[in-house]
């Protein structure tokens, strides 16, 4: 009779425990559902299969990307001590009324941190993957967190001409954020199938302009043209590459910006460069890179080299120092990129999240961060596969 209770108590138990483990995937679910997104169909859906991009049901890079599983664990295991800073970095918030001056030179970038940049173009004011939850993720409670607290309110951005995305991870394709702009009298540009998700929390179809590789669209006197990129793409586990990634090019008329998105190094980098540069400013990611994952992110070496096939005459690295999402310490890209652009004579820009620069007149050379420990290149190489022989060397100063 005792062990016939026992056994009552024991499944009464684990029926209680399943219930709650059900309950909790439920609300998982439902937390994350609207974030997931919506998947193409129909027109846009013919479209993106009409893509060179698409192949056996989703998009693919020219060149593949490599995983090294096995490093991916190890490196877990040899992270950095400092992979989040020990306090909230200390952020100035931003006066709104700084935006009521344009720019002397036509130019001028405010770096959100990460990914988010507000760059006024010629009379024009586009905003990057605009990120302004507190956490990058489908769900509210769980997730990488902000280090600092967002500089200026989204009500108190100036008006907005374009919105461009670059592909449709959390730390770029913001749900929160994008449901809260889906009133704004501006155009949302967005890679091949990403559109699916913007109509799905609001955003009118006919402010929403898709576009492949090497496709461009204009808004007013600015030409927006998405450029190719080496990354992927997936907001859940079953919808791998069913959209595109992009960089772009940002062609005004006076003066031409390039924004890399997240990208491994590429050959085709130099058509680039070729097509549209030289470019005033190169904004390219620097942070969340591993040797296990080389093509997904280009690490600050390779982002130099980047800036120099692209023709950049200035560079401000960006896609770190507000989420952690790799094993590197907080401060290691910033410190490898300033050793890498002082080798090969790159100027550099290092603005404080917050800060606005004209690159033509920014003297922003000095670090802003803490010392702290970090692997050199040396010690952590990141070298994307498939450029044996595209890039041999590059002078100091000069172009690859």
């Amino acid at each position: 009779m005792k062990t016939t209770g026992w056994r009552r108590v024991v499944r009464r138990s684990a029926l209680a425990l399943g219930g709650v483990v059900v309950l909790g995937v439920l609300f998982a679910l439902a937390d994350g559902y609207t974030a997931f997104g919506k998947k193409a169909q129909g027109a846009r859906r013919e479209r993106m299969e009409r893509s060179p991009q698409w192949k056996d049901g989703s998009f693919h890079n020219p060149q593949p990307l490599v995983n090294h599983v096995w490093d991916m664990f190890a490196g877990m295991a040899r992270a950095s001590p400092h992979t989040s800073p020990e306090q909230p970095l200390a952020v100035e918030p931003i006066d709104p009324k700084r935006f009521d001056t344009p720019p002397s030179t036509g130019l001028r970038v405010t770096w959100l941190g990460h990914s988010t940049m507000l760059v006024e173009l010629d009379g024009h004011r586009i905003l990057t993957d605009p990120v302004w939850s507190e956490r990058v993720s489908p769900f509210t409670w769980v997730g990488p967190r902000r280090w600092f607290p967002v500089p200026v309110a989204l009500r108190d951005l100036p008006a907005i001409d374009a919105v461009v995305i670059s592909h449709d991870h959390y730390d770029h394709l913001d749900h929160g954020t994008l449901v809260a702009m889906k009133d704004w009298k501006t155009t949302f540009i967005v890679p091949l199938g990403i559109g699916a998700h913007l109509e799905s929390w609001g955003i009118p179809p006919e402010r929403i302009v898709e576009l492949d590789w090497w496709e461009r669209t204009r808004v007013g006197g600015l030409e927006v043209v998405a450029t190719p990129a080496r990354h992927a793409s997936g907001r859940f586990l079953f919808d791998k590459d069913a959209t595109l990634w992009a960089g772009y090019a940002l062609v005004g008329p006076t003066h031409r910006v390039y924004y890399s998105g997240d990208t491994g190094l590429f050959p085709a980098m130099r058509d680039i460069g070729e097509r549209f540069g030289p470019f005033d400013l190169t904004m390219i990611e620097t942070g969340q890179y591993h040797r296990a994952w080389p093509d997904w992110h280009i690490g600050p070496e390779q982002a130099v080299l980047a800036h120099q096939m692209l023709r950049g005459k200035v560079m401000l690295p960006v896609h770190w120092a507000l989420f952690g999402l790799a094993y590197h310490g907080w401060t290691e890209p910033g410190e490898r990129t300033v050793a890498a652009a002082r080798d090969a004579s790159v100027r550099l820009v290092l603005p404080r999240p917050g800060e606005s620069f004209e690159p033509t007149s920014a003297d922003l050379h000095a670090k802003w961060w803490p010392e702290l420990s970090w692997e050199t290149a040396q010690q952590h190489p990141v070298l994307s596969t498939g450029m044996d022989g595209v890039v041999t060397s590059v002078e100091p100063g000069g172009q690859p």
